[in-house]
């Protein structure tokens, strides 16, 4: 087998492979998310009628921002996958802080990162969690679309 050599020891060779290895894997986890956030932003970018993303995030209603999390929620991405998807709704006229809001959902608050949790973490704790999050992340949205609006 191969021998771990403390960073300090390794040849300019060994850390190449050892960057090249990273970056396969990390492209192995992420390469789906990315092609369907591209996917959802162009079906939004193409088919979504500008007014209906303008009456759900747009930027004269409260209830917007909450919207926007509890429509993140149900939904599984990583950053790099939800920035198409973010540009299509910025795009079509959505507030800065309400997009800012679902991305952090999608990314922070997914039913698939609650179920992970649960593996490590009591269901009151996860509630806990989650509440917080979603109105640390209701705050942001509220204060970006009180700045930029």
């Amino acid at each position: 087998g191969e021998v771990d050599l403390p960073p300090d020891q390794q040849t300019i060779v060994d850390r190449i492979h050892a960057g090249l290895e990273a970056v396969r894997d990390i492209v192995g986890r992420v390469w789906l998310w990315i092609i369907l956030g591209i996917a959802a932003g162009a079906f939004i970018h193409g088919y979504v009628p500008n007014d209906l993303l303008a009456a759900i995030m747009g930027k004269g209603q409260w209830w917007s921002v909450p919207a926007a999390v509890l429509l993140g929620v149900p939904m599984y991405s990583n950053a790099a996958g939800i920035i198409p998807v973010v540009e299509a709704l910025l795009g079509k006229g959505a507030a800065l802080g309400t997009v800012l809001a679902f991305m952090m959902s999608v990314i922070a608050l997914s039913f698939p990162e609650m179920i992970i949790l649960r593996k490590v973490l009591s269901l009151r704790l996860i509630a806990v969690f989650a509440g917080v999050v979603a109105l640390g992340i209701v705050a942001v949205g509220y204060l970006f679309n009180a700045l930029f609006s």
